[in-house]
């Protein structure tokens, strides 16, 4: 089967040397050598979600590197072949198509806020301080308002927020390298999703590519109703790797 290699508005494609391919039922292999590292959620003064603080970097000297998906690996975040003895279900349900195309928009006099919803929600947070986002866009805003925005929507792992500056139709992205996070979120006490930065292309274990974007969440506690991508099961599940220490 062909990839499908559409990227979304705003992002830009990583090099065709970064991808990453999905086993059947079995974990992401990670090619191209990306850096690994944890990225722990970290809050401000007022204990919202406000930007990420590195932890230890995880050693990538094989290619491809696979890194867990049902959740069970012993040696997270790799994948130990555990997925191989448990009784797991790794079926892809997400859907391929443009985020853009689904997503709501919430219209404000500086913004448009594009939302795809819940079902690519990380729980990262990042979207609440400061009055929420999705209120705060639709008011005349400061200049700091509008920072404070801005900082939300481009701090969202998932990306399933897409901030569109109304004059000038221009999408806010962050610069990001190729590249992958694994969150830990010590507020909420769990382990969050791999964080795909920087363009990289998902492949599904049918061969064909799930859209491109600049920031993309993927399932590592193998709860997900939307695998491979994260909906925030792993707060539900109380999912913990042992790394967060």
């Amino acid at each position: 089967m062909e990839p499908n290699n559409s990227v979304q508005k705003g992002s830009h494609a990583a090099p065709e040397t970064y991808y990453i391919l999905i086993e059947k039922d079995g974990p992401y292999l990670v090619y191209g050598k990306p850096p690994i590292n944890q990225e722990i959620i970290t809050p401000d003064a007022t204990s919202f979600s406000w930007t990420y603080r590195k932890g230890i970097s995880i050693e990538n000297t094989e290619e491809p590197i696979a890194l867990c998906r049902c959740g069970q690996s012993k040696h997270k975040p790799c994948c130990d072949g555990t997925h191989t003895y448990i009784d797991w279900d790794g079926s892809e349900t997400a859907s391929k198509d443009d985020l853009l195309a689904n997503a709501k928009p919430f219209k404000g006099a500086d913004f448009i806020l594009h939302d795809d919803g819940r079902k690519y929600c990380a729980t990262a947070r990042f979207c609440d301080g400061y009055g929420d986002i999705w209120h705060l866009v639709k008011k005349p805003l400061t200049d700091e308002q509008k920072e404070i925005v801005e900082h939300q929507a481009t701090h969202c792992p998932s990306g399933r927020l897409v901030l569109v500056n109304q004059a000038t139709g221009e999408i806010y992205e962050p610069q990001l390298d190729p590249s992958i996070g694994i969150l830990e979120d010590p507020v909420m006490k769990v382990s969050g999703p791999i964080w795909v930065k920087g363009g990289i292309r998902v492949q599904g274990a049918d061969g064909s590519c799930y859209e491109v974007r600049n920031r993309v969440t993927l399932c590592r506690c193998g709860r997900s109703a939307n695998k491979p991508l994260c909906d925030s099961s792993h707060v539900k599940v109380e999912f913990r790797d042992g790394m967060m220490a």
